[in-house]
């Protein structure tokens, strides 16, 4: 793909009578000199292995959910009184509330601290937060089991000092500016002009508000595990419970973008412009060096919380080794990576890098929650998801990811509007 003295992008599209390039949905090239690939999608055929395979989840899911909230929670889950949450809770919610977190990282690092070269990744990492944290409380649903329940916190309940009540009202604020956030999308693919120029207009003070929501509720799903220093193993309770969770959201929101960005991009080339690519490539790279630094000290407090509980002779026992393995193999080892990645410039590695990342953030979430969650307790009293728990936790993930496929292949999110070409 070469680019003209003119500075229009030729592309594979017939070009216009003023020697332009157009693209698949009639735009010209970028005024910056940037190839425009057309933005035609490639034929697809409804019956892709993709298509079977979340057809097959879905339809399980809805028979489940079916069973859920007809049988109870009895009929989907093996949820008792000694194991009240499970994995509704230890993955969809706290696992799915992390990994939304690249919606106010990369928010704040545009809008606030001035670093526009990031700008691309913006959209990308709003819509992925917007559909986290609506999923969250799509998930949450299961739990309650009785959806109507939802704004009893708001509307009924007295106990407005509780934890658990500030974390519901920081994710109902945040979800609702997640949505202004996202509004613009939807509002430029309907060509609402005025409506999406006022709420462009409002980035800032959402960014702001979005950072304060993220850094409360963030920290206090951690500071939910205070309440029970006799339940959760030595090892990972602590009084920095909510400085973990909140440090480490915000790896794992650098982290998401890393990873949702690459798979985006290789799904969606067709809509990218060449100068995109190269931006996204800057973005792999920034958010890498950033990653690196907040896993470093995610890694040194996480070692401040077992020096300060005195926990050294805990780290030989059975639960001691799960715990270096966790903090090694994906706080420590994930950070070096980052940093040799972002040294070498090889892009390859920090993608890697990203998923693992993502993974030690899942396995934190679930060893806080369920695996050293009752951990005295014997075998045959602990919690094991069953089958269909984890069944419904795939349904919702495919819904998420069938969404986003939908915004992404029809909305600017990727791509500029033609109409609203450089007002980003």
């Amino acid at each position: 793909m070469s680019v003209p003295q003119n500075g229009a992008a030729t592309a594979s599209s017939t070009a216009t009578g003023d020697g332009s390039a157009a693209t698949g949905d009639g735009s010209a090239a970028t005024g910056d000199g940037s190839a425009a690939t057309a933005a035609t999608p490639p034929h697809r055929s409804l019956l892709s292995p993709f298509n079977i395979v979340a057809g097959v989840i879905v339809l399980v899911g809805l028979v489940l959910t079916w069973q859920r909230f007809t049988g109870g929670l009895g009929a989907v889950s093996n949820i008792d009184d000694t194991n009240p949450w499970g994995i509704w809770i230890g993955f969809d919610l706290l696992t799915g509330v992390a990994l939304a977190a690249g919606g106010y990282t990369t928010a704040a690092a545009v809008y606030l601290f001035g670093l526009k070269q990031y700008h691309a990744a913006v959209r990308p990492a709003v819509l992925t937060g917007f559909l986290g944290y609506a999923l969250v409380v799509f998930a949450l649903l299961y739990d309650v089991g009785q959806p109507w329940r939802l704004p009893y916190p708001f509307v009924v309940s007295q106990g407005t000092t509780s934890v658990m009540f500030e974390v519901g009202a920081c994710v109902a604020l945040y979800l609702t500016v997640l949505f202004l956030e996202f509004l613009p999308v939807p509002l430029e693919w309907l060509k609402l002009r005025r409506a999406r120029d006022f709420l462009v207009k409002l980035a800032i003070p959402l960014t702001i508000m979005g950072v304060v929501l993220s850094t409360l509720h963030q920290s206090s799903l951690g500071a939910m595990f205070l309440l029970s220093p006799a339940k959760l193993h030595p090892l990972w309770y602590s009084q920095y419970l909510p400085v973990f969770f909140f440090v480490s959201s915000i790896a794992a929101g650098m982290s998401m973008v890393i990873f949702e960005g690459t798979l985006a991009h290789r799904e969606y080339g067709w809509q990218i412009t060449e100068h995109d690519h190269h931006q996204h490539d800057h973005v792999t790279l920034g958010f890498a060096k950033g990653a690196s630094l907040v896993l470093l000290g995610y890694f040194a407090i996480k070692v401040v919380g077992v020096a300060v509980g005195n926990h050294w002779d805990l780290l030989g026992t059975p639960y001691g080794l799960w715990f270096l393995v966790e903090i090694l193999g994906f706080s420590l080892l994930p950070a070096l990576l980052y940093g040799i990645g972002a040294r070498d410039r090889n892009y390859t590695l920090i993608r890697y890098t990203a998923l693992l990342t993502v993974l030690g953030i899942v396995l934190n979430r679930l060893n806080v929650s369920l695996i050293c969650f009752n951990w005295y307790l014997p075998a045959n009293e602990r919690y094991v998801p069953m089958w269909k728990e984890i069944a419904l936790s795939v349904f919702i993930v495919t819904v998420g990811i069938l969404v986003y496929r939908f915004i992404v292949s029809r909305m600017p999110i990727l791509r500029e509007h033609p109409d609203f070409r450089g007002e980003h």
